[in-house]
C-alpha cells in the first residue's frame, strides 16, 4: 500500500499530509464513505461536530480492524460552543460519538469575531491538550490577524490552521503567516467544489500531459506546496483516485503555471464576517 507522507507539526505529533474530509456527508452514508477511504489507504479522518456525521466515522473506524494508533482523527468545535465550559462539554460529546478515548487534533471551527470568545475556547484547548485528552490543538478559518490576537495570549501555539484553499483561493498572506509561526495549513475544498477549476485549461493540459485526472492535479499541487489537505467524496472510485497520487510529480515551472489561477475566489464564508450560531 501506498505510504502517504507525513509532516510534523510543531509539537512533535506527526500527521499525514492527505487525509478524508467527510463534510457535508450524512451521518447514514458516513460510514461506507470512511470504510471506503480506509480501504484506499487513507489514515487521517477529519469531521465536525457540526457535520453531525461523528457517529459515522466512529463506526467505521471501530469496525475498520485499524490499529488506533495508526489513525490520525480529527474534529472541530462548533460556533455555538464556544466558551470555556461550553466547549469542554462539547469535546466530551464529540469523543462520545466518535468513540474513542484521546482525539488526534481539535479544531475551533471559526472564529466567529461577533462572539468574541475564542480566547476563553483556547484556555479550554490549553486544558484538553494538557490533560492529554488531544494530542494536537489548532484553528480553523483563522486569519492573520485573528491568529496574531491568539497567540498574544496563547501559552501554547495552534498546530494547524485549516483554511479554505485551492488554486482559485491561494491564500498567500495565511499560508506566509501559518509558516512564520510554525502553524501547518490544512485546505479545505481543496478542489474548489470542483466545477470550473477543473476544467481551467491549464489543469487539463496537465493532466493531459500527466495522464492524470485534473483533480489529482489540483491535489498534486497541494502537497507539494507544502499543505495538508482532506478532499471529500462518497464515491470509492473517486476516493481511490483522489488518494492515487503518489507516482508522479510537478515540475516547479507546472506549479508556477496554476500561480495565475489566483482570483481571490470563496467557495465558502468570509472568516472575518461569518458568526452562524
Amino acid at each position: 500500500m501506498t505510504s502517504v507522507p507525513e509532516i510534523e507539526l510543531n509539537n512533535g505529533v506527526r500527521m499525514p499530509q492527505l487525509g478524508f474530509g467527510v463534510f457535508q456527508v450524512p451521518d447514514a452514508e458516513t460510514k461506507a464513505a470512511v470504510t471506503a477511504a480506509l480501504e484506499a489507504g487513507y489514515r487521517s479522518i477529519d469531521t465536525a461536530a457540526v457535520y453531525g456525521n461523528e457517529a459515522g466515522v466512529g463506526q467505521a473506524l471501530a469496525e475498520s480492524g485499524i490499529a488506533r494508533d495508526e489513525l490520525f482523527v480529527t474534529t472541530k468545535l462548533w460556533n455555538s460552543a464556544q466558551g470555556y465550559d461550553a466547549t469542554l462539554k462539547a469535546f466530551d460529546e464529540s469523543l462520545a460519538k466518535l468513540g474513542l478515548e484521546q482525539l488526534d487534533l481539535y479544531l475551533i471551527h471559526w472564529p466567529t469575531p461577533e462572539r468574541d470568545k475564542y480566547l476563553d475556547t483556547w484556555k479550554a484547548f490549553e486544558k484538553l491538550y494538557a490533560d492529554g485528552r488531544v494530542r494536537a490543538i489548532g484553528v480553523s478559518n483563522f486569519q492573520p490577524a485573528h491568529l496574531e490576537r491568539l497567540l498574544d495570549a496563547a501559552e501554547i501555539a495552534p498546530a494547524l490552521n485549516q483554511v479554505e484553499l485551492h488554486p482559485y483561493l491561494q491564500q498567500h498572506e495565511v499560508r506566509e503567516f501559518d509558516a512564520k509561526n510554525g502553524i501547518a495549513t490544512e485546505a479545505w475544498s481543496p478542489l474548489a467544489k470542483g466545477g470550473s477549476l477543473l476544467g481551467d485549461p491549464i489543469v487539463a493540459e496537465l493532466a493531459v500531459k500527466h495522464g492524470r485526472t485534473p483533480a489529482q492535479i489540483v491535489l498534486r499541487w497541494h502537497l507539494q506546496l507544502g499543505n495538508v489537505v482532506i478532499p471529500k467524496s462518497v464515491t470509492p472510485s473517486r476516493i481511490q483516485e483522489n488518494f492515487d497520487l503518489f507516482g508522479f510529480t510537478l515540475t516547479e515551472e507546472e506549479l508556477e503555471s496554476l500561480t495565475p489561477l489566483n482570483r481571490g475566489e470563496r467557495t465558502g464564508p468570509d472568516p472575518d464576517t461569518f458568526n452562524a450560531a
